[in-house]
């Protein structure tokens, strides 16, 4: 019997889980009751115009990341709802939210057709929710995440209640990636993503207080920035507190060596008083850091895993904004 878990694996050996965020451009979600196949959609509640749709969208080769969510209530419901988050150009502060009602699954496909051509669909809605939390727990795609998703997802749900914070919405999502850190977590509209989670650091991510040091062991990364300016990002976000969350960001690399081991790379910000900064950071390949591990519990080999450390950084230039009295 294999009691292999990757999750433990990448805690004994003490993996920095920064540089590890999906960049990606597009995420769909679409509510549909578990259980779910390892191939989720593939799943029993998933019409097959709708398996069709996703699988033309991989071929086209379009930056859009499916997924499926679900919770507590998703089996009794009696529609569906379907959320589209599409990330802002330029300095930004993650993605845009579309939400949509729909009667059944069935519809997902057609509304998505027309939203793939560009045409907008009437049964938008606005609501009240700020936050949408996405708990990994596709234990038939990797066992760590039935073995830590599951229960932080039923922790996480209760911690939502304490705090009050009715704006907030959590579900059990399909496979996004990176379960060797289970519990892992997509927290949008901002797509940061976090891992090896405890409640203490969600209590902190939910409100932005406590200690920020919390995000050297819990932060993956912002999935707007590439893998490697990620760890740039924490390093900035270590110096300026929570406040930084407020903060627009674009990123870029600017060079790279031939063997990947220097990246030369830029990073902007603009604070809500519209002061903008630029930092230019050079990164390398940390020698200390980059490991072999198996990437999920059924890998028949051991992966590469390149960590990045700053070098050095530098601020290129400043617009401070003053206000006269």
């Amino acid at each position: 019997m294999n009691t292999f878990f990757c999750s433990d694996s990448s805690r004994q050996a003490g993996e920095d889980v920064i540089g590890s965020a999906t960049n990606s451009q597009t995420y769909i979600l679409v509510e549909c009751p578990q259980p779910w196949t390892s191939e989720v959609f593939n799943s029993k509640w998933v019409p097959q115009n709708l398996r069709i749709l996703v699988e033309k969208v991989k071929r086209a080769k379009l930056p859009i990341r499916f997924l499926l969510i679900a919770n507590d209530l998703s089996h009794k419901v009696n529609h569906t709802t379907l959320l589209i988050y599409q990330k802002k150009e330029g300095l930004s502060n993650g993605y845009c939210k579309q939400e949509l009602k729909l009667a059944n699954i069935e519809q997902v496909a057609a509304v998505l057709q027309k939203w793939l051509q560009g045409i907008s669909y009437d049964s938008e809605i606005e609501t009240s929710v700020i936050r949408d939390i996405l708990v990994c727990t596709h234990g038939s795609y990797d066992k760590c995440c039935a073995r830590y998703g599951a229960p932080f997802y039923f922790y996480a749900t209760a911690t939502i209640a304490d705090l009050y914070l009715d704006n907030v919405r959590i579900w059990k999502s399909s496979h996004f990636g990176g379960h060797r850190f289970a519990p892992t977590v997509i927290d949008l509209p901002e797509g940061r993503y976090y891992g090896v989670l405890d409640q203490d650091s969600f209590r902190s991510i939910l409100t932005r207080t406590g200690d920020i040091q919390c995000l050297n062991k819990v932060y993956r990364g912002w999935g707007v920035l590439p893998a490697a300016l990620q760890i740039l990002e924490r390093e900035l976000i270590l110096k300026n507190g929570w406040d930084w969350f407020n903060y627009k960001v674009a990123g870029k690399i600017l060079e790279q060596s031939l063997d990947n081991n220097t990246i030369l790379a830029e990073l902007s910000f603009e604070q809500p008083s519209g002061s903008l900064y630029t930092y230019q950071a050079k990164l390398v390949k940390d020698e200390t850091k980059t490991q072999q591990l198996k990437s999920s519990c059924n890998a028949k080999q051991e992966l590469v895993v390149t960590k990045y450390a700053v070098a050095s950084h530098w601020l290129t230039s400043s617009k401070v904004t003053t206000y006269s009295t």
